[in-house]
């Protein structure tokens, strides 16, 4: 006899509000394409880390202990060397309890929104973002408030008018990501001390997400932490400078009450960063990981400079993306449809709109693939753009 139960409950509404995946269903249909693919909607890199930094270098009789946890907040000896190149980097001192080690950048902004977002909390995140922001800030129990930026704001006298028309008496951060995905911008230094000044005189945080500081092109990145360190919580990554977006290990650093709130997080999440990727993260925190850096940077300055310059757009400042606007190549041809005329020869982008209101664009990543199946990508990309 089969037994009589109850009806379940239901999922929790958040769920409903998030997206299954930020990119679109047209990834089933690449994996079924018979021929050379183009996975230009993925932000990841075809480059190994250097040698003695890969997780192969690393064993037990190397590292004791391999296969166990590590503290919560990180492997002391990594924590201490993060805190190290922060500091140096940002000439603002960082002591170790002001460092949080993640599972990748993506569990550490999760961790930084679980410590400052509660139920009706809005974060204003400069647009077009990274999209797992806009989701976090939703699973958290809050609002997001996307403000176009890239593109929009060319003078520092715009940004206080531009944050106030956005801010309310709910909004806990803003979040900025310079050098930026998707766009390859980046911020000019005069315009984040505007962001500065705006977040002092309205009372905010600053949720500084700075994963691609070792990709821009041009100039030196500016570190939001040297121009706020009381209000600033900054995120960064393994994955994008060092080619080990598998290993999932990144950092945040901040106030030191924020980041306790960060490791509370992730006691109740991924626990801790795997000790491996910590291990060989320590390892790249050398003079052999800052040339693997350097030369992966002229590497993606040239690749991009060349592809950009092949669709006809401004050359990217930073990072492995083109964002680009539609309208120019196929005027008011929906996007949706100009992705699946894509997919049928074999390319994938990324849609605009899971950045942000943009639905006229779609961003590209040129580092995805070796350079040579990239380019392949490009003409027929091209083609299609009538280019």
């Amino acid at each position: 006899m089969t037994p009589v139960t109850g009806t379940l409950p239901p999922l929790a509404p958040r769920i409903d509000q998030l997206v299954g995946s930020v990119y679109s269903n047209l990834v089933t249909r690449l994996g079924r394409y018979d021929g050379e693919t183009y996975p230009f909607h993925v932000g990841d890199t075809w480059l190994v880390p250097p040698e003695g930094c890969r997780t192969e270098d690393v064993t037990q009789a190397s590292h004791p202990g391999l296969n166990t946890y590590t503290p919560v907040p990180g492997w002391p000896p990594l924590i201490t060397a993060v805190a190290a190149r922060v500091a140096a980097r940002t000439g603002v001192p960082v002591a170790d309890d002001e460092v949080a080690i993640t599972a990748g950048a993506t569990a550490g902004l999760a961790t930084v929104l679980g410590a400052l977002v509660g139920p009706g909390s809005e974060v204003i995140i400069l647009s077009p973002a990274w999209p797992l922001i806009a989701g976090m800030t939703t699973a958290m129990g809050g609002t997001p408030v996307h403000v176009p930026w890239f593109g929009e704001v060319t003078d520092a006298a715009q940004v206080g008018p531009l944050l106030d028309a956005a801010h309310s008496p709910r909004t806990v951060a803003v979040y900025v990501n310079t050098p930026n995905n998707p766009t390859g911008g980046v911020i000019p230094r005069a315009h984040l001390e505007a962001i500065v000044a705006w977040a002092r005189r309205v009372g905010v945080w600053i949720v500084s997400d700075e994963v691609y500081e070792d990709l821009q092109f041009e100039g030196t990145h500016t570190y939001v932490r040297s121009l706020a360190p009381e209000r600033t919580i900054s995120a960064w990554s393994f994955s994008k400078g060092y080619g080990m977006s598998g290993n999932r290990c990144g950092y945040v650093v901040g106030p030191r009450d924020v980041i306790a709130g960060c490791r509370k997080m992730s006691t109740y999440t991924f626990y801790c960063a795997p000790r491996v990727a910590q291990a060989v993260a320590l390892e790249v925190l050398s003079p052999r990981g800052d040339a693997w850096v350097a030369a992966a940077r002229a590497t993606y300055a040239a690749l991009g400079a060349s592809i950009a310059d092949r669709l006809g757009v401004p050359r990217p400042q930073a990072g492995t993306f083109l964002f680009l606007d539609l309208r120019p190549f196929v005027g008011d041809e929906p996007v949706v449809e100009v992705l699946d005329r894509c997919v049928a020869r074999g390319v994938l982008l990324a849609p605009g709109s899971v950045f942000g209101p943009y639905p006229h664009h779609v961003r590209l990543c040129f580092t995805a693939v070796e350079p040579e199946r990239t380019r392949r990508g490009i003409e027929v990309l091209a083609g299609l753009l009538g280019r």
